[in-house]
């Protein structure tokens, strides 16, 4: 990785601290949580190389589904963050198409597909052993247009 590149991944680190230091999926600090560290591939995807135990698990052996979403989803919010943008998620579609192990390393990607202001489309998808176990699409809406969302009490929206 050349300085430029090692410059932005950090530049795109500091911007996920700074709006979600807390963050279940990605926040190094938090002692039950995931702690996964996203990295900006050269085709504007992110991927993320994890392996997480029993803590994890729902059924014996198996990642329990929705940490399997929350990791889909972590890494669509960081493809925005790579994009110097935050969103947050209006709606998210996961589809399960096998077992992700406990104890073994995975695989999570995501990319964007499409951006309709204020809403952004992104895929992700998380593979074990060469192959997808889900993947998962969900539309977010700018982080900018979700202040006034909340003070006026409205829906946040999925579609402009």
């Amino acid at each position: 990785m050349c300085a430029a590149d090692e410059e932005e991944e950090r530049r795109r680190e500091e911007s996920g601290a700074n709006l979600h230091p807390e963050c279940f999926v990605c926040a190094a600090h938090r002692p039950n949580g995931l702690g996964i560290r996203f990295r900006a591939g050269a085709d504007g995807s992110i991927r993320a190389t994890f392996e997480r135990g029993r803590l994890f698990q729902g059924y014996r052996g198996m990642v329990h589904g929705g940490v399997i979403s929350a990791i889909l989803d972590g890494a669509m919010t960081h493809c925005l963050f790579a994009r110097g943008k935050g969103g947050v998620t209006a709606r998210l579609i996961v589809r399960f198409l096998r077992p992700v192990g406990a104890g073994r390393p995975a695989e999570v990607r995501a990319w964007l597909k499409d951006y309709s202001p204020p809403l952004y489309v992104l895929e992700s998808e998380l593979s074990q052993d060469g192959k997808v176990a889900a993947r998962a699409t969900a539309k977010f809406i700018d982080l900018e247009e979700v202040e006034p969302v909340l003070r006026d009490g409205r829906e946040i929206p999925e579609s402009g």
